[in-house]
């Protein structure tokens, strides 16, 4: 049987171990958008760097580390590469990522069809719904919602 010491030991590494796990923040992917016509990417944080690709305007990307003006991104085909960080806004943008994307009046399956939206179309991410929806608008000006699992960039 444990004795009094331990019991309280053993209590205190336990709450501290919550409290712990309680404080620990959330990892969630950090997207921006491309605010250039054309940006570059390049292999290195360096102008002197080589080239990699140039990239349009509003295509998203994930942000994986920021250094001195550069931020070190991935792009939908999970290629890792670096943008200077001036060519990113906050302005967040969606990528359709499968053939055919359904976009529909409110957050369900069988919500009304307002229109489809071919692969490699973005969508300008107006609100996530916490439901495994996210609201969007096309540049044509038609909005609903669309299924995170159906894009890239949240």
């Amino acid at each position: 049987m444990a004795s009094r010491t331990e019991f309280v030991t053993r209590r205190a590494h336990f709450g501290l171990c919550a409290a712990l796990m309680a404080a620990a923040p959330v990892f969630a992917a950090d997207f921006r958008s491309v605010t250039e016509n054309a940006a570059v990417l390049f292999d290195a944080p360096s102008l002197k760097a080589k080239k990699t690709h140039v990239i349009a305007r509003g295509y998203p990307l994930e942000v994986i580390v920021m250094v001195e003006g550069w931020v070190k991104i991935r792009d939908a085909g999970g290629e890792l590469a670096w943008i200077e960080a001036k060519n990113l806004g906050e302005r967040r943008t969606l990528m359709v990522r499968v053939k055919l994307a359904d976009v529909r009046e409110s957050a369900a399956d069988n919500a009304p069809l307002l229109f489809q939206a071919e692969q490699n179309v973005l969508l300008d991410l107006v609100e996530l719904t916490g439901t495994g929806w996210a609201r969007v608008t096309h540049r044509d000006g038609q909005g609903g919602y669309i299924k995170i699992s159906q894009v890239w960039g949240v």
